[in-house]
C-alpha cells in the first residue's frame, strides 16, 4: 500500500474557534484524511480576541484533533474594534505560521486561504517554495477589494501594494479556488490582460448531519428561546459575524421602523435577534439604547454543538452583504439557514452566488443592499405571511436543495478531485 501524500493547511482560525472559515477548514481537513496525511497551522484559540492562560507560555503548541495534526501559533490578544491591535495580531500570526511551517516536515501540497487578508496567500507561496510542493489558494474573500468596498482603508499606496501582492499569490498558485461564480468573474477581471491561473469554483457548506430542522417544541429550542426572551414571539434572526461587511448599522435604522409591539398577521410580537460578535457590535448596541429598541436582542456566539438550536429558534433569517461586496465575498451563513429549513430574508446584490442559490431554489426573498425601502417591504411581507404554507415551503425548498447540491461530502469530494489533478 502506497504512503499517503501530505497536505499542509494554513487555517488562521481552527477548532475550537467559532470563525466560519475555521469550521469549514476543520470539516475539510478531517474529510481529507482518507487520502492525505493532514497538518493544520493556525493560531491558538483567540477568535474573540482573548487567549486562555494555558496558551500564553510557549511559541508553539502541537496536538492531534480527530486524526489531524494541529500546530498552533501563539499570538497577542486584540480588540476587533482596534485596527492597530488587529494588525499586530495578524502580523504575529504570519511570522509565527512561517516558522511553524518548518516544523511540519515534508509536504506534497500546501493549502491556504485568503485570511488573513493578503498574508494568507503569501504564506502559501512561501511554504510552496520551502517544501517544493503544489499550492492551492482558496479565496474566501478578495482583498483589497473587500476593504475598499466598505472604506476600511483608503490609502491608495497601501491598497495598490496589497493588490500587487495578492496577484502575486494567485499567479504562483497551482490552483486558485473561489467559493462563488461571481468571485470567478473577479478573478478573471484581475487577469484580463494576463494569463489566467488554473481555477475552480467550489461552494462552501454546512454539515447537514449536524444542522437540520427541529420541531418548534424541541426542548433545547424552547430553552434557547426562553433564555433570551424569544418564546412566543416571531423571531427575525441574524446569526454570524457582526462585522464591517454587512451594512448592519444602516439595517438597524430599518428595524427601527418596527417599534416594540409590532405584530405578525396572527398577533405574535416581532423580535429582531443578533447572534454573534464582531467589530460593529457595540455600535449596534449603542443604537438600540439611543432609540429604545426593546424588541432587539443581542445573543452571544453559540458554540458549534449548540448552533442547531439557535438556528432553529428563528422564524426567518437575515442573509446580508453590504453594497459593493458582489464578486468579493459570499455569506456562508446561507448554508446553515438552508440546512435548518428556515426562509431567508436576503439583502444581496443581483448575480451573486448566494442570491442566485436563494432564487434558484425559492427558499427566500431578496432585495438589493442599500434599498432600505425594499428591505422594510420584505420584513412586512414576512410578518404578513407568518404561519403560511408559502413560508414553510421556502424553508423546505432550501433544505432539499442543500441535500442535493451543497452537502459537506459533495464539496470536499470536489476539493479532493481538483487537488489530485495537479
Amino acid at each position: 500500500m502506497s504512503e499517503k501524500k501530505k497536505i499542509l493547511i494554513f487555517a488562521h482560525y481552527y477548532y475550537p474557534d467559532v470563525a466560519s472559515t475555521g469550521q469549514i477548514l476543520q470539516d475539510q481537513a478531517e474529510g481529507m484524511l482518507q487520502e492525505f496525511d493532514v497538518t493544520v497551522v493556525c493560531t491558538v484559540p483567540s477568535y474573540g480576541g482573548t487567549i486562555e492562560e494555558k496558551y500564553q507560555t510557549r511559541r508553539f503548541y502541537e496536538e492531534e484533533i480527530n486524526g489531524v495534526r494541529v500546530i498552533r501559533v501563539r499570538v497577542p490578544e486584540f480588540s476587533k474594534a482596534n485596527k492597530k491591535s488587529r494588525i499586530r495580531n495578524i502580523i504575529s500570526y504570519y511570522f509565527g505560521a512561517s516558522k511553524a511551517c518548518s516544523r511540519s516536515g515534508r509536504q506534497d501540497y500546501i493549502f491556504t486561504i485568503s485570511q488573513p487578508p493578503i498574508l494568507g496567500g503569501l504564506l502559501g507561496v512561501r511554504a510552496k517554495r520551502r517544501k517544493h510542493a503544489r499550492l492551492i489558494y482558496c479565496i474566501q474573500d478578495f482583498n483589497p477589494e473587500q476593504i475598499m468596498a466598505v472604506g476600511y482603508l483608503k490609502n491608495k499606496v497601501v491598497l495598490h501594494t496589497m493588490m500587487k501582492l495578492d496577484l502575486y499569490s494567485c499567479r504562483h498558485s497551482d490552483l486558485v479556488i473561489t467559493v462563488g461564480r461571481d468571485l470567478v468573474e473577479t478573478l478573471k477581471h484581475r487577469f484580463r490582460k494576463k494569463r489566467l491561473p488554473r481555477y475552480a469554483m467550489i461552494n462552501n457548506w454546512i454539515d447537514e448531519k449536524e444542522i437540520y430542522p427541529l420541531p418548534p417544541d424541541h426542548d433545547k429550542v424552547v430553552a434557547f428561546k426562553k433564555k433570551y426572551g424569544l418564546d412566543g414571539r416571531f423571531v427575525i434572526m441574524y446569526s454570524g459575524n457582526i462585522g464591517l461587511y454587512y451594512d448592519l448599522e444602516n439595517l438597524m435604522s430599518v428595524i427601527a421602523s418596527f417599534p416594540s409591539g409590532t405584530v405578525t398577521n396572527d398577533g405574535r410580537e416581532v423580535v429582531f435577534a443578533f447572534v454573534g460578535a464582531g467589530s460593529v457590535l457595540q455600535e449596534l448596541k449603542a443604537y438600540r439604547e439611543r432609540h429604545r429598541m426593546d424588541n432587539v436582542v443581542f445573543i452571544p456566539y453559540q458554540v458549534k454543538r449548540e448552533l442547531i438550536y439557535s438556528l432553529n429558534a428563528a422564524d426567518v433569517h437575515w442573509c446580508v452583504n453590504a453594497r459593493g461586496i458582489k464578486g468579493v465575498s459570499c455569506p456562508s451563513k446561507a448554508y446553515g439557514i438552508m440546512a435548518a429549513a428556515k426562509p431567508i430574508l436576503g439583502v444581496l446584490e443581483e448575480d451573486t452566488e448566494v442570491r442566485g442559490l436563494i432564487e434558484a431554489c425559492r427558499c427566500g426573498k431578496c432585495c438589493a443592499p442599500g434599498d432600505y425601502a425594499a428591505v422594510e417591504e420584505l420584513i412586512r411581507w414576512f410578518l404578513a405571511h407568518h404561519g403560511s404554507d408559502e413560508l414553510r415551503q421556502m424553508g423546505q425548498n432550501g433544505r432539499q436543495y442543500l441535500e442535493k447540491h451543497l452537502t459537506k461530502d459533495i464539496s470536499i469530494r470536489k476539493y479532493l478531485d481538483e487537488i489530485k489533478k495537479l
